[in-house]
């Protein structure tokens, strides 16, 4: 088991929370080099997952489906609309509300995309046992579950 690096003085009171901070960082930047290898940008296979799942969203409901923000979701839907992988449209029941649907070149990242996920998997797996990852996911999923339920009072 490789050694714990040491963490900024001022984090120690939250060691979990670092590691998390790490993680995250870590995992997004080899995301993104797999992603430039496809002409995508972090957050957007994101996006087409949710959108091979069911095509014909509004913007909205790929807002909660992600948890990005609004500006952050519209800039990515825009570039992702200039490269071809997707069409927005006002719905027919209300033209302010906005439905996006995927292209055919949008459709076809469907295996290059669960290709980079299983890669992306493989590597940060690499060195923890089947059992190691399974608890990983349940105590991600458990702490995910933590946040989202709000903080709790100080004081």
């Amino acid at each position: 088991m490789p050694d714990l690096p040491d963490i900024p003085s001022t984090a120690r009171g939250g060691p979990m929370s670092y590691a998390i901070f790490q993680l995250a960082r870590a995992h997004r930047a080899r995301a993104a080099v797999l992603l430039r290898e496809m002409d995508l940008h972090p957050g957007q296979e994101l996006l087409l997952m949710q959108l091979l799942d069911r095509d014909g969203q509004s913007q909205s409901e790929l807002l909660e489906c992600v948890g990005l923000d609004h500006s952050t979701v519209s800039k990515s839907l825009r570039r992702m609309q200039d490269a071809g992988l997707l069409v927005r449209e006002p719905a027919a029941h209300d033209r302010r509300v906005m439905v996006v649907h995927l292209t055919d070149k949008g459709r076809a990242l469907r295996e290059p995309i669960a290709a980079l996920w299983q890669t992306l998997e493989e590597s940060s797996a690499r060195d923890l046992s089947a059992r190691q990852a399974e608890d990983f996911v349940r105590t991600a999923h458990a702490i995910t579950e933590a946040i989202a339920g709000g903080a709790p009072q100080s004081g």
